[in-house]
């Protein structure tokens, strides 16, 4: 007889441990270690699991340095996130707390490690006297009742002195499902309708014409239209880009930094009369993601694996008419859609981003047509890698002109605007557009 395959709960404290051990990105850890033979409900309630206990980590790291006398040693590291699991749904589940001890006690089993048996039941039995006692100590410290990385907390405290409680809380909500309808296939009214006909609410966002919030997340495959591509997921505020590029017919476009394609694809939904578009990407793998997409949308753009900072090694010398350059970036501004974020960057990580930030920007800059829009957009919300890079790439230059960005989303910050994480319902995002000035014939 076979061994029996472990629970979502088993399963889940084996990926936090790999997690914490190597840190990939826990996106590629589920696609890796989720096997397509689970039974999908026991699929997503382990990537819930992992997902939850990574958002709130430092917050259940407190909880159990307070409970556990004694570390673990590193090979039960499993049994450790066994503790953060089960603190984590009796805090933030909907599951009875009898239920979460009785089957997070279980996954010891599961493990082989019953002998952690009695260790867990105590430890999550303390845990439900002692709760609200223990939780007001560990929330007297910011790093463990924000659940975000000490640099990260002082950074946004001293840029963000008014604002900076309120995004730390986004960053540890659940974020919603947006959509955006091709428009060259069907009207997002339309679209609204044949959702309302399969049972699912949505809205609609005042600030990208394509959009379609839907008020509960789905799987992908249940979307009306999804295969045939008549939809896309994509965040309302990743929707804005095809718009500030200004776009019109026979124009040439380099999408820099395309990957996985989602602005690449809008931008060809937006204009199918544009005269090209290529779609640069540095990563082969995630460059066969636009591909996928591309393919999905049936939708044509050329591609191609190359260092956007380093033109030499791929333009041909035609200026382009406009360039979105979506900048290597912290991606502090979706947190709440990667919690892992958190734990991937460090405040060195932010410099050296900088520095590439600020080296693409001068290379793309000499590909662009006098006349041209360069759209600069990130998914930070830090300044330097946003308000500060841009004053400091203009600064002194008398080619390029600063052209307002329209609309009325976001906060006004001199050069650009900055979508903070949770405003009108979207995911903190960056965005500036630059006119470069010259000789329009030559």
């Amino acid at each position: 007889m076979g061994r029996r395959h472990p629970g979502p709960r088993a399963q889940a404290a084996q990926l936090l441990a790999t997690f914490w051990q190597r840190k990939p990105s826990l996106t590629g850890l589920l696609a890796t270690g989720l096997s397509g033979d689970d039974d999908p409900r026991d699929k997503a309630l382990t990537q819930a699991l992992c997902y939850g206990v990574i958002r709130w980590h430092d917050r259940l790291e407190a909880i159990a340095k307070a409970l556990v006398d004694k570390p673990l040693k590193q090979r039960d590291r499993d049994i450790h996130y066994l503790f953060l699991l089960g603190f984590y749904q009796i805090l933030y589940m909907r599951i009875p707390d009898h239920a979460v001890v009785s089957a997070t006690v279980a996954a010891t089993a599961e493990l082989d490690k019953s002998w952690a048996r009695g260790l867990v039941n105590a430890v999550l039995r303390r845990f439900l006297r002692e709760r609200d006692a223990l939780l007001a100590k560990v929330d007297q410290d910011p790093i463990a009742r924000y659940a975000h990385p000490a640099w990260l907390i002082e950074r946004l405290q001293r840029q963000r002195p008014d604002q900076w409680p309120a995004i730390l809380d986004e960053g540890n909500r659940h974020p919603p499902m947006s959509l955006r309808v091709n428009r060259t296939v069907i009207s997002r009214d339309e679209y609204l309708k044949l959702l309302d006909d399969h049972g699912m609410k949505a809205g609609t966002s005042p600030h990208a014409p394509d959009a379609v919030i839907l008020e509960q997340a789905v799987n992908v495959e249940l979307l009306p239209g999804f295969r045939d591509g008549w939809v896309s997921v994509q965040d309302v505020a990743a929707q804005l880009a095809a718009g500030a590029l200004d776009l019109k017919p026979g124009q040439r476009v380099l999408d820099a930094c395309a990957a996985p394609g989602g602005k690449t694809c809008h931008i060809l939904e937006s204009e199918p009369g544009l005269d090209s578009v290529l779609a640069l990407d540095s990563d082969a793998d995630r460059l066969a993601d636009v591909r996928d997409n591309l393919d999905r949308l049936k939708l044509n753009a050329n591609l191609l694996q190359a260092d956007a900072g380093d033109p030499d090694g791929w333009w041909d010398g035609r200026s382009f008419d406009r360039i979105l350059l979506d900048a290597p970036c912290s991606a502090t501004g979706v947190i709440r859609r990667h919690p892992d974020i958190k734990y991937l960057r460090s405040e060195a990580d932010v410099s050296a981003l900088v520095a590439q930030q600020g080296r693409i920007l001068e290379a793309l800059w000499r590909t662009l047509k006098p006349g041209g829009i360069l759209v600069y957009v990130t998914c930070s919300i830090l300044r330097e890698e946003n308000e500060d890079r841009l004053t400091h790439f203009v600064h002194g230059r008398d080619d390029v002109k600063v052209r307002p960005m329209c609309g009325t989303w976001g906060n006004n910050e001199g050069i650009g605007r900055q979508i903070l994480p949770g405003q009108d319902a979207m995911d903190g995002f960056y965005y500036a557009r630059l006119c470069k000035l010259g000789d329009l014939d030559s």
